[in-house]
């Protein structure tokens, strides 16, 4: 029978083979921490796409594989599918000594695996605002000191200047506070979403910006759908994002401008901010 840690490895290769990712320290990344610390005891509840089903046993092995898995059933609020944040982590390129905010932590496990990439001379700082799954994350979290974890919002107030923000909760704009936090070349990803229904915004998509100079080019990384981002939604928005998107074209993205008017370039326009279809100059 294998081992647990064979387990690890096996899915570690598995997800980032899945998702078309050749990233050595990514894959040792998720070989290296222990979802079942993040998930609490077993059996657990994982989504089949229409509800869940438990496992039949508390066996880790059963969290070896991609699947989602829930942290809080009633609200279906979930640990996010291995292959997606594999896919974002490869696109967001962490490197080891980087400073990173890591905006919706949950329970900590995608955060260990920041912590992780960025190495003992690096800093995470995680911010969860429910306030059942921030003490999860911190009891999770103990004993990395690379991590610190903050029990509120990471959609207002001023954050870390940062290398790399990494968002895992669906907004409708790309929040002034998360843009200023970027240091040159620091890159912010995350899921700018419409409405959706229940908990989860509608299908949107994962957006990766790159601070340049002053200017920020922009790109979507791959569809998502995702719990909404408490405080980092507008109703209004979130309709016009629904028909953008409904359009098709969201590859055609290339930059995110703020505080200038759209012209006819622009894919789709905020309040301060629009994404258009034209390269950083």
């Amino acid at each position: 029978m294998a081992t647990v840690e064979a387990q690890r490895a096996f899915f570690a290769q598995l997800i980032t083979g899945a998702a078309g990712v050749r990233n050595s320290r990514l894959t040792k990344a998720f070989a290296t921490v222990p979802r079942e610390r993040f998930l609490g005891t077993g059996p657990w509840k994982v989504s089949s796409g229409h509800g869940y089903i438990e496992t039949p046993s508390d066996d880790p092995a059963f969290l070896y594989q991609d699947v989602v898995v829930a942290l809080d059933e009633e609200r279906r609020i979930n640990n996010g599918q291995p292959t997606l944040h594999a896919v974002c982590l490869a696109a967001l390129h962490v490197v080891e000594g980087e400073t990173l905010v890591h905006v919706g932590a949950g329970t900590g496990y995608y955060t260990a695996v920041l912590a992780d990439l960025v190495g003992p001379a690096g800093r995470v700082f995680a911010y969860e605002i429910d306030p059942a799954l921030s003490a999860r994350a911190c009891k999770n979290l103990a004993g990395m000191p690379s991590v610190t974890l903050l029990p509120h919002s990471g959609a207002e107030g001023r954050l870390p200047a940062c290398d790399a923000l990494y968002v895992s909760a669906g907004a409708t704009a790309p929040l002034d506070i998360w843009l200023d936090a970027l240091r040159p070349a620091g890159r912010l990803l995350f899921p700018l979403t419409p409405d959706g229904h229940g908990s989860a915004s509608g299908a949107g998509g994962m957006l990766l910006v790159t601070r340049v100079q002053d200017r920020y080019a922009a790109r979507f990384i791959c569809p998502v759908m995702i719990i909404e981002c408490a405080g980092g939604r507008n109703h209004e928005m979130a309709k016009k994002l629904a028909h953008a998107f409904r359009r098709g074209d969201a590859e055609k993205v290339r930059s995110l401008r703020r505080g200038t008017s759209p012209d006819e370039t622009a894919w789709c326009a905020g309040d301060g901010w629009w994404l258009s279809t034209a390269s950083v100059e």
